[in-house]
């Protein structure tokens, strides 16, 4: 989730720079509030609503004739344009402007255990999870 990847500065995830599209937080200096994703998600959210009445609305025909035909097209349509329209200003507003963040990326990947996996075939499943327990109590890396 890009929310998640652009948390930061100082903490969170911080893989990801978000562009700042409104200002920060009073509270947390460098912060910036990933605005553009909530409010897809907000869009989603809606969608959602215009799927769960649609689709009641269409149980409701009897024999043949489906009185609720107007309010699921109108959802349906109104779920097609918020979706184009979202996407759209998503992708003006945050995604051209989205940085990865290759000094947080790499130095987590070099703290990161998993890689002992890669080990296992040729040094056997008990001696990897050895060096990994290891490294994860002495706080170290796996070199």
């Amino acid at each position: 989730d890009i929310r998640f990847l652009g948390s930061g500065p100082r903490s969170g995830l911080g893989e990801l720079s978000l562009p700042e599209n409104e200002p920060g937080s009073s509270i947390m200096p460098g912060k910036v509030n990933p605005t553009q994703c909530e409010a897809m998600t907000q869009v989603c959210v809606q969608v959602f609503g215009n799927n769960a009445a649609l689709t009641f609305a269409g149980s409701q025909g009897h024999f043949e004739l489906n009185v609720y035909n107007p309010l699921m097209a109108y959802n349906f349509l109104q779920s097609v344009q918020l979706l184009a329209d979202a996407s759209v200003s998503f992708t003006d507003n945050c995604v051209v402007g989205i940085e990865a963040r290759e000094d947080n990326i790499k130095a987590a990947l070099e703290r990161s255990l998993m890689l002992v996996t890669a080990l296992a075939p040729t040094i056997g499943y008990d001696n990897a999870a050895k060096i990994a327990k290891t490294a994860h109590k002495n706080g170290t890396t796996l070199r």
